[in-house]
């Protein structure tokens, strides 16, 4: 049966929230619609953000029967709710036998409107089918999936570098030595791991079995290491710290892990330099592949971000996740290469722990800074793939979560 509509008309009425929605059904088919069979027209409103079912209105049914060829004029006057927000409204014939037509594929008016301020606006009005309808939403979702990470990024740029600087300068405010402890504290961190690993338990690499040489792969694996550590162990409870800026809903709460991992990567910046001074003064020169970093720099912090936007928004719900995730990190840290060589792990283990990013990271860094020779190119990518997961899953897991956090905080 083919029933198309004919001379549609959609307008806004003057008052607060009415539409006036007006067409005519033409029967092109070869059959008879009887008004017997219960035929009508009617109206079902929805959430578009969600697809929920909020209200369904009156039913016009036909006058008389509907003959081929002929038309019947329909008109709605319809209220939408005070509530503001975007709303989608359905116009579909319906039956008692076959229920709602829509639902079972076949066109429908498709009213797009919104109340702002008590006031109704008219967004968009097209006839449509509920299969197209869900294909235009899943094209504009994976749109947002992939733009509205980076947009966002992009926008704040200034809020997220403002807000980095004054957590490095806030973390040690107050303190004798100030600022310095920016390198002061990875410096002596390495120093300790050092002490441990090096001079107690006397660990070697194969590369270079010397004590230098520890020093220089042992701290060539803590470099990447030390950001991660950073800005996951403290992501599960960012929110709950700014719980004040998560209620103003105008602020970008998003924003909040984002700062966490550049401040780490600040911190990754000044161990660094330190790392090259001292590779400089035991090897006399620091090889060209160090040019190679940015290239791992960035999927680094990319993981980083994605993580903490992930940990930051399950924290608010598990509020012992600040406690689980420092235990966590410990099993991924000795899990890890950093402090002994490839080759004191069992060889059956290590193709299920090549698959840790953190252990991709610590190859390539060694690769780059130690070895003078280009990241392997199946770790290089598997990095990169790892890295745009957790960032664009990460946002995704986040943005679903942050309607419910002004509740829970």
């Amino acid at each position: 049966m083919s029933l198309p509509y004919r001379n549609l008309e959609v307008d806004v009425e003057p008052g607060p929230r009415f539409l006036r929605i007006r067409f005519h059904l033409e029967n092109r088919s070869r059959e008879l619609v009887r008004s017997a069979d219960g035929f009508c027209l009617g109206w079902q409103l929805f959430d578009p953000a969600t697809s929920m079912f909020i209200a369904e209105g009156e039913w016009l049914p036909i006058a008389g029967d509907l003959a081929p060829g002929k038309t019947a004029a329909f008109d709605f006057r319809i209220e939408l709710p005070p509530e503001h927000g975007r709303y989608h409204l359905y116009v579909s014939p319906r039956a008692e036998r076959d229920g709602w037509y829509y639902q079972r594929g076949w066109p429908f008016v498709l009213v797009e409107a919104a109340v702002e301020d008590r006031r109704l606006s008219l967004i968009e009005t097209r006839v449509t089918t509920l299969a197209a309808l869900r294909r235009g939403q899943s094209r504009r979702a994976l749109g947002h999936f992939f733009a509205r990470p980076v947009w966002s990024l992009w926008r704040h740029r200034r809020l997220i570098g403002s807000m980095a600087r004054r957590d490095i300068a806030a973390r040690y405010r107050g303190s004798m030595g100030d600022v310095l402890w920016t390198v002061l504290h990875p410096l002596l961190l390495m120093l300790t791991y050092y002490f441990v690993f090096g001079i107690v338990l006397r660990s070697r690499f194969d590369h270079d079995p010397s004590r230098s040489g520890f020093v220089l792969y042992f701290l060539a694996g803590l470099l990447p290491w030390l950001p991660i550590q950073e800005a996951a162990g403290r992501a599960p409870v960012v929110l709950l710290e700014h719980r004040n800026f998560v209620k103003k809903m105008a602020y970008p709460v998003d924003t909040l892990p984002v700062h966490q991992a550049l401040a780490a990567l600040m911190s990754e910046a000044f161990a660094l330099v330190i790392f090259l001074l001292f590779l400089l003064a035991a090897r006399g020169s620091v090889p060209p592949t160090v040019f190679w970093l940015p290239a791992l720099l960035l999927p680094r912090l990319l993981l980083t971000i994605g993580a903490g936007w992930f940990l930051s928004a399950l924290g608010v719900f598990v509020r012992d996740l600040g406690q689980v995730i420092g235990f966590l990190l410990t099993i991924v840290f000795f899990l890890t290469p950093i402090c002994y060589p490839v080759s004191s792990l069992p060889a059956s283990a290590v193709p299920v722990l090549q698959l840790n990013p953190v252990y991709m990271l610590v190859g390539a860094y060694r690769a780059v800074l130690l070895e003078n020779r280009a990241p392997d190119p199946a770790s290089l990518a598997g990095l990169w793939l790892a890295g745009a997961a957790a960032f664009l899953l990460g946002h995704a897991w986040f943005h679903k979560l942050r309607k419910s956090f002004p509740d829970v905080l």
